[in-house]
């Protein structure tokens, strides 16, 4: 069987994408060099973060491009995410706001990465 495990985000500086990501998230790097990052999450997703400049073959998009999306449990965990995020700092692009598919909010991380914090009501 085949499955998604890894997403990569193209960046700048590796090393300030790692420290951001950890802050974030409470979590240390499994790895980290001059141009790339990886972290692994509970799910056993895993996030990696490479310098742009040493993407091959070289990729059009530069950064800023994708969008990581954090399920959450409840309404109540999405505005305790929304107040950490925005005491931290994140630019918000979209107050937390209902749409389609639930309740949702957008920061961005240092390259422009949309981070989307979302409760599905489905």
């Amino acid at each position: 069987m085949q499955y998604p495990d890894l997403v990569i985000l193209y960046v700048e500086q590796p090393s300030r994408s790692a420290r951001f990501y950890s802050r974030l998230f409470d979590l240390a790097p499994l790895e980290e060099t001059s141009t790339f990052a990886m972290f692994r999450f509970a799910s056993g997703m895993r996030l990696g973060l490479w310098a742009h400049k040493e993407v091959k073959p070289d990729a059009e998009l530069v950064s800023g491009g994708g969008e990581l999306a954090v399920r959450l449990d409840d309404f109540a965990a999405l505005d305790a995410c929304f107040d950490s995020w925005r005491a931290q700092g994140l630019r918000i692009v979209q107050p937390v706001t209902d749409m389609d598919f639930g309740r949702t909010f957008v920061a961005l991380d240092p390259d422009g990465h949309r981070l989307r914090a979302y409760v599905a009501t489905e």
